[in-house]
This record gives structure tokens, sequence and C-alpha cells, in this order.
């Protein structure tokens, strides 16, 4: 199999690494297009991936993620679609983007949406996808197979997609925030700087390794570490009352409806 990247930004390296690293593909299976010359002599030296200007790799690549931005998204398309295959799979990251856009470009192509998060660069990614029409069992097997090399996966319909870009698409950041957040608590109350990072990062990882690895719900296992007139229950009350479960669902509400308005 080959796979293209039209675009060679932040987010199309992080999947590139992930590929790389779980020997998904060979570097030699990977081809990059990229216009800003810099940045392609860096994926080049750092994965010894192929490398163009130009997208004139198309025809020969057997999947493409189309890794540019919302307003280039267009532009790219038009440049790629009158070599593409139409057995190639065209795997779309561009925020904001729906499935009825990209098949109205490329009609009877075989297209899926996929809504990434940043932690993909660490093998921590959350990517949720929507297959097109044309999509079969096949492609998203091959996709899937991708994804899986820098996180877990969902399948959902398109009409979800906003709401995944506000809460796991958006979620990294709130997430940095509450990192933050802790930290500048624990420095308050004593602890250096880098000891408090540490201790916030590590407890927020683990806290979600928990949700994930238990499937128990996450009030259940904050109740099991919330003991009768203890501490953690003293916090929790600080953080009732300052309406902090609200803000972060206001928050992710929020972003969905920033994308849906992208998209529209």
């Amino acid at each position: 199999m080959k796979l293209g990247f039209v675009g060679g930004g932040m987010m199309a390296e992080a999947f590139i690494a992930g590929i790389l690293d779980k020997h998904v593909l060979e570097p030699e299976e990977i081809l990059v297009s990229e216009h800003n010359a810099a940045r392609m002599k860096d994926l080049h030296e750092k994965y010894h991936v192929q490398t163009f200007a130009n997208a004139s790799f198309i025809e020969d690549v057997d999947m493409v993620f189309l890794a540019v931005k919302p307003n280039s998204a267009i532009a790219a398309l038009e440049e790629i679609k009158v070599r593409l295959r139409k057995d190639t799979v065209l795997v779309s990251i561009v925020a904001g983007f729906p499935l009825a856009k990209l098949e109205k470009i490329v009609p009877g192509q075989p297209v899926v949406r996929v809504m990434p998060n940043t932690p993909v660069a660490v093998g921590a990614g959350m990517s949720a996808y929507a297959l097109g029409a044309y999509a079969d069992a096949i492609a998203e097997a091959r996709l899937t197979e991708l994804l899986h090399a820098s996180g877990k996966t969902i399948c959902l319909q398109e009409s979800l997609m906003d709401a995944v870009t506000g809460l796991s698409g958006s979620g990294p950041a709130f997430m940095f925030l509450v990192i933050d957040a802790l930290s500048d608590g624990g420095v308050a109350a004593g602890l250096p700087r880098k000891a408090a990072v540490l201790l916030a990062a590590q407890t927020v990882f683990g806290a979600a390794k928990m949700v994930l690895e238990t499937e128990r719900h996450p009030d259940e296992l904050r109740d099991q570490v919330t003991s009768p007139n203890g501490t953690t229950i003293a916090g929790l009350r600080v953080l009732e009352e300052r309406a902090v479960r609200g803000a972060f669902l206001d928050a992710v509400v929020a972003a969905a409806e920033k994308s849906r308005n992208l998209g529209n």
C-alpha cells in the first residue's frame, strides 16, 4: 500500500510518526506534498519519506490524506482530482469540511472524513471518522489500521462530527488548561513548579487511563476516592460552587457550535 499526504503540517507529521513507529508502512511507501521547501526537507530528513513540491504522485497512491488548512482545501482538491484514481481512498482531516462538499468536488470517489486530535503526535490520539457513500469495508479496514497506529478510533455518523470537534478535537486544550491550573494550585500549596506540573499531568493521565481500562463510569471512580469529610470532597465542593462542571459542558457545546458554523 502507498499512502499520500497533501499537506505536511503538524497533524500529517503526527500520523506519519505513528505509522512508521508501529511499522504499519515503510518510509518509501509514504509520499508527501508540501509547498514549503524547508518543511519538505525537514520531513524527508526526519522520517526518510518521499517529499514533493506538488501532488504529482497522486495517481500512484492507494490512499491519500487531505491535511491542509480549511481555506486551502478546495484549491488542493481541484489540484489533485484530475489525477486521482477511482479506487484511491480520499481521507480528509480538514476541520469543518463535510462529506457532501468533498463528494461534490470528487464525485464517485471513496471518501472518509476524519476528526483527529493533537495527541496523535504521541500515539494517544482520538480519531473519529465517518464514511462517504463509496467507501467500503476494505477502505475502512485500511484506514483504521493506519489510525490505530496513533491512538484510538471510533466510527460515527457525520452529523456528530461537530460534537466530536467540540469534545475530543478541542478537548486537549481544555485539559492543558486543567493541568496548568492544577499545577498552579500545587505551587500555591508549596510545591516546586516542576514537581507540580509532573504531579498534575500524571494525575490527569492516570485518571483517563482508569476510565478507559476499567470501563467504569467516572462518577463511580470519583466516589472511590471521595471519603466522608475528607480532602477530596472539600475540593470537589469548591469546584461545584464555582460551576466548573457547567463551564466544561458549555465549552464543549461552544466549540461544537463554532465547528458547525465553519462547516456552513
